[in-house]
């Protein structure tokens, strides 16, 4: 029979400027876990990012403007790589995979839906060979 009394577990909410934080903060840690939240912020940041720089090369075209901004869209894109690799490296150590696991994306459509159901999975509860679950 269940005890219906018992707490539920709490959780730290993390916000999207949390998630930046965290994420700008561990740059090149492939170490550790990283809980859904984390990850998925991150997402929507790097998505953010490009669709503006994106708007800004649509609108200026051509012009010097337009080329300056693509040129800024992709120092941004190489300055944001290693830190997406690390929080989806430490986003599969969540579930209990390893960081390589990440080159399963190399498989056209089947690797990424793959990946993408992985990514929303709920991380492992307990302690796991890559640390403490993430709170």
């Amino acid at each position: 029979m269940e005890n219906y009394n018992q707490q539920p577990q709490q959780y730290n909410y993390i916000g999207f400027g949390d998630a930046i934080q965290i994420c700008f903060n561990k740059y090149a840690t492939f170490s550790g876990r990283a809980g859904r939240a984390e990850f998925w912020w991150w997402i929507l940041f790097q998505l953010i990012i490009s669709m503006v720089f994106g708007a800004l090369v649509a609108i200026f075209g051509g012009s010097f403007l337009g080329k300056l901004f693509l040129g800024l869209n992709y120092a941004v894109g190489l300055a944001l790589f290693v830190p997406s690799l690390a929080v989806a490296w430490r986003r599969l150590h969540d579930i209990g995979k390893g960081g390589g696991w990440y080159f399963i994306n190399l498989i056209p459509l089947v690797g990424n839906i793959i990946y993408i159901i992985w990514c929303c999975k709920k991380g492992e509860p307990e302690v796991n060979r890559f640390g403490a679950p993430v709170a």
